[in-house]
């Protein structure tokens, strides 16, 4: 068969999978129960939008890594280290221009959040391309061994960051115009959380527009599917690896940043402890998906918040619960990938 045909064929096959919204209906059930918990509407509302925004910048660290495991078949635990090296990058470029980020005005706020965002993206695409060339290429295939190294490979990270930045926590504090709350009715909403949501939103919808409409994205998700499949066509396999490694990395870089200013403080195992949120996020999700990813990040933001204000005692597990009510419920996560 020409290979043109072939292609079509992949791309249509693609195209037409039909949208399972089981899995999206489930974030507003848990919404609509968390509602009568909380007991109070205002109260219900603040931490809905909390649970979103700290859902969402969950997910753009995780985007990455699923897409990474997805394509290439590599178990990436010192992922990490890329948020926490985009959180630092973050903190030192408000520190360089702290006259604008200090200051009031809502444009030169932005200016400073948008160009420590790309600084951070940069850094961590950067240390992504070393991490993969000379952590990860010799061990493809050996999920034990990329177990063992990639975390390895955390450790020194975070501890070259503590020669850099010194191993005490930094205050990151959000800059003065996405400060305070906008009071609506009775409800207090954080400004900066209704910001996070926005671009959470805005990488989601960039990251679906780049997979679905472009033809480097139709390669990388056949190559989730199939990854022979890409191969046999002539495409570089290798190529789109590192391609998909750097970008992953990046958007961990750029997570760090809205995470540190989410916490409001940042410290070197910053990323080591937001590892365990985006993996159970991916795992949630269904390795390889991102469509997976974005809806199991919102239900781990979503549970978390309700779930620290109905009962502080039971937030310090109900991700871990929430992984394993939906693992039983679906063993491969909400939208399996092909293969894996």
């Amino acid at each position: 068969m020409p290979t043109s045909k072939v292609a079509s064929r992949a791309d249509h096959a693609l195209a037409v999978a039909p949208v399972d919204w089981r899995p999206i209906m489930l974030v507003l059930v848990i919404a609509v129960i968390g509602l009568p918990l909380v007991h109070s509407p205002s109260t219900w509302v603040t931490l809905t939008v909390a649970g979103l925004a700290m859902g969402l910048i969950i997910f753009i660290a995780a985007a990455g890594l699923t897409l990474i495991f997805g394509l290439m078949d590599v178990l990436n635990f010192g992922h990490g280290v890329f948020v926490s090296l985009g959180a630092f990058v973050g903190f030192s470029v408000f520190g360089a221009l702290s006259s604008l980020a200090q200051g009031h005005d809502l444009a030169q706020n932005l200016a400073v959040i948008a160009i420590a965002i790309l600084a951070a993206t940069l850094a961590a695409a950067l240390l992504g391309w070393v991490f993969e060339r000379v952590i990860i290429r010799p061990v493809y295939g050996a999920h034990l061994k990329q177990i063992l190294i990639t975390t390895g490979g955390l450790i020194i990270g975070e501890e070259l960051i503590k020669v850099i930045w010194g191993p005490e926590q930094h205050a990151f504090q959000i800059p003065p115009a996405l400060g305070g709350a906008l009071i609506i009715g009775d409800a207090a909403i954080e400004k900066y959380r209704i910001f996070a949501v926005a671009i959470g939103l805005l990488i989601y919808a960039l990251l679906w527009l780049s997979l679905n409409r472009t033809k480097i994205g139709l390669l990388v998700r056949a190559g989730v599917q199939d990854r022979e499949m890409v191969a046999s066509l002539g495409y570089r396999i290798d190529r789109l690896f590192i391609g998909v490694f750097v970008a992953g990395s990046a958007l961990a870089g750029a997570g760090g940043v809205l995470w540190g200013l989410y916490q409001e403080v940042i410290t070197p195992g910053l990323g080591a402890r937001l590892n365990v949120l985006i993996f159970i996020v991916i795992i949630i999700g269904g390795l390889g998906s991102v469509g997976g990813s974005f809806v199991g990040a919102l239900l781990v933001g979503l549970v978390a918040n309700y779930a620290g204000f109905v009962a502080p005692k039971v937030a310090l597990f109900s991700n871990i619960l929430l992984m394993l009510l939906i693992l039983m419920w679906r063993p491969r996560g909400l939208y399996p990938v092909a293969r894996r």
